[in-house]
Parts: C-alpha cells; sequence; structure tokens
C-alpha cells in the first residue's frame, strides 16, 4: 500500500530525509520511531501530499505523490499532531462537515458521524460548541473526523499526545478496529507502549534514515537477553543470563553463598526503549517502565 524509494528531503543545505526506503503492506500496521529531528514528520507530510519530495519516488495505494496527488489524497486519511477541528462548529457539526467535504452518501453523513461520536465517548457533548472542549475532548474529535471515510491508509502522527489513558486505550482499539477491516496504518509516537502494542513492524529513523526495521521483538533481541538486578548492602549489581527466562533461584542461590543479603531484585527485560537507546545513543521519549518481581 505505500512504497517508498530513495526519498530526499533538504532545507538550506541540511538534508532531513537522506535516502529513505520504506514498504507497508495491506493490512499492516507500521511504527515509525526515531528522536525530534530524524525525519519522521517530514516522512508523513510528503506521504500526505503536503510537500513535495526533492528526490525519490513515494507511491500510496499504487497513487504517485507527485503525478497523482489527488489519487493519494482520496485513499489516505491524516491526522497530524495537532486537533483540526473548527472551535464555532459542535463536533457533530464538524463531523457531518467533514462528511460532506469526503463526499460521504446522505445516509452515511447522518448515522456516520453519530456512530464515531458514541465510540469516541463524545455524544454527550456533540452538540456543543468545539471551543468548550477540553484538549483530549478536540483530539478525540479529530481522530473521529480522519476515520469517517473509511480510509485504506490511515496515516497517524504523534495521535494520542494530549490523551489520558483512557482515551489512549479506546484509541489503541479503534485502530486495531481499522486494520481488522482491513486498514493500513502509518503511526508516528513517542509513546513506545503504543508502538509496542499496535506495530507489526517498527521502523527506526535517526539522521534522516532508515537504521533499523523489524518487529517488536526482533529488535528488542538485538540488544540482548533478559538479566536481573539485584540491590544489596553493597549497591546494585546486573547479573546477565543466557535465556529469555532467568533463573532467579539459582541467581539468589550463588549470592548468597557469596554472603550477601538481598534486599531488592527485578528482572529486566529489553524494551523498545533499549533499542531507541542502543540505537540512536539517545535516551527514549518517555520514561521506562521496569517489569519488576519480588
Amino acid at each position: 500500500m505505500i512504497t517508498i524509494r530513495g526519498l530526499r528531503k533538504a532545507y538550506g543545505g541540511h538534508a532531513v530525509l537522506d535516502g529513505v526506503d520504506l514498504d507497508v503492506a495491506r493490512g499492516e500496521v507500521v511504527a515509525l520511531l526515531g528522536p525530534n529531528g530524524a525525519g519522521k514528520t517530514t516522512t508523513v507530510r510528503i506521504l500526505s501530499t503536503l510537500l513535495p519530495p526533492d528526490a525519490g519516488t513515494v507511491t500510496v495505494a499504487r497513487h504517485d505523490v507527485v503525478r497523482d496527488p489527488a489519487g493519494v489524497r482520496a485513499a489516505i486519511s491524516l491526522t497530524g499532531q495537532f486537533a483540526a477541528v473548527d472551535s464555532l462548529l459542535t463536533g457533530e457539526e464538524n463531523l457531518r462537515l467533514m462528511a460532506r467535504l469526503a463526499h460521504l452518501s446522505r445516509a452515511e453523513t447522518r448515522t456516520r458521524p453519530a456512530a464515531l461520536l458514541e465510540l469516541f465517548d463524545l455524544t454527550d457533548a456533540a452538540r456543543r460548541p468545539v471551543k468548550t472542549y477540553s484538549g483530549g475532548m478536540r483530539r478525540r474529535l479529530d481522530l473521529a473526523a480522519s476515520l469517517l471515510s473509511r480510509p485504506q491508509v490511515l496515516v497517524l502522527d504523534e495521535p494520542t499526545t494530549g490523551l489520558d489513558p483512557r482515551s489512549r486505550n479506546a484509541l489503541w482499539e479503534v485502530i486495531e478496529d481499522a486494520v481488522a477491516a482491513g486498514t493500513t496504518v502509518l503511526l508516528t509516537t513517542q509513546y513506545l507502549e503504543e508502538a509496542d502494542r499496535l506495530a507489526d513492524r517498527v521502523v527506526v529513523v535517526d539522521h534522516g534514515r532508515v537504521i533499523a526495521s523489524g518487529t517488536a521483538e526482533q529488535l528488542k533481541a538485538q540488544v540482548g537477553a533478559a538479566h536481573v538486578e539485584l540491590t544489596t548492602a553493597t549497591g546494585v549489581e546486573r547479573v546477565e543470563t543466557d535465556g529469555s527466562v532467568p533463573d532467579v533461584r539459582r541467581i539468589l542461590a550463588d549470592v548468597e553463598r557469596r554472603g550477601l543479603v538481598v534486599d531488592r531484585w527485578q528482572v529486566r527485560t529489553p524494551t523498545l526503549d533499549d533499542v531507541f537507546l542502543t540505537l540512536t545513543g539517545q535516551p527514549a521519549p518517555q520514561e521506562r517502565t521496569l517489569q519488576e518481581t519480588r
């Protein structure tokens, strides 16, 4: 559904994209990860015809973004980093307006907005002006608008920024339902948990290039196996293991034989945070969550 070859873009002599290659299959969810300035949003803007490439080719649903931008726009729906809704209209009016612009039938223009308002828990606020909505409600309305036309390709640029955990989980379920119905998703995100849950494949970009690609588990395996961290009176000790499931009892017995008392221990398995740090040399964009067992 998406094919990118040799994509390049520069600003003032600075290469933002330096030969990006990417393929996304029909029904696949691909997450783009990378530090700020790595080229993720520029890739999204070119793919959605908002920015022309300097070199290379990009096709979406067999439509070239340069030669057939109208065909690309008909196949995709884009949710950017900021909610694009009309504050003077009600939530219901925003969706009906977008339904008409998307050339939905009269029947769907009546029924589809109502279904999405219910899905995103906005029914009670449907007839209130959007200027009275909270930031999270505006974001949910924006995401509802992106799903009105049941697009072939859904492009999400940090879609859950500003959402509370409940709204984020609801959106993840909506995305999973859309994928189950055959929608292809290209996702950029700062929430590595989001990529871990949703993505069939994770692509890491840095300095305008793709530096790694694979499933989340494949990328995690590249940065090491599980290990155990022990806290004793003398400090924190890391015990490497050969397998994915450490033999904690054996490790604790070995430590006790050395005369040490373990105050606390935790099993650590590689996460996408570790992948991010290892591949880009930068800390992940959110706090790491450790799997801890006592």
